[in-house]
């Protein structure tokens, strides 16, 4: 998954304001306790971000 592709299903999925307010905010225990933006900074794997942020908020396993 590219960058761009993860922003544009955020968006999708939470809408602008809250896919960034997400991604900067909300602490993932799956991302060993980094944000979002953190971790892909740290050099986690986008995807990876991408399925730590739908198993914490459920979404279905057809849009991942």
């Amino acid at each position: 998954m590219r960058l761009q592709e993860f922003w544009s299903r955020l968006d999708g999925h939470f809408g602008s304001m809250r896919a960034r307010s997400l991604t900067r905010d909300h602490v993932f225990a799956a991302l060993d306790g980094r944000t979002a933006v953190d971790a892909i900074d740290a050099g986690v794997p986008v995807r990876k971000v991408w399925l730590a942020i739908c198993e914490e908020y459920d979404v279905p396993p057809k849009e991942r």
